[in-house]
């Protein structure tokens, strides 16, 4: 197995992930805040999900987000 292909590919993928997420929290946080649903600092818990049916891989990962105002 060429693990070097390996890794580039998996860290393509990732990076994917983590620019759509960044994108994805940061517009629901802004629309939270502009409806006042959101209107002090606070920690959002949080969480991601990866999967893969052809790997058997069910994976979550949990964490916070602090939200300043």
């Amino acid at each position: 197995m060429n693990e070097e292909k390996l890794n580039i590919s998996i860290r393509k993928f990732l990076k994917n992930v983590g620019i759509s997420s960044q994108r994805n929290i940061e517009e629901h946080v802004r629309e939270k805040v502009k409806s006042g649903l959101i209107n002090n600092s606070k920690k959002i818990t949080i969480e991601a999900k990866i999967t893969s049916k052809e790997l058997g891989l069910e994976k979550t990962i949990d964490g916070e987000i602090e939200i300043e105002i």
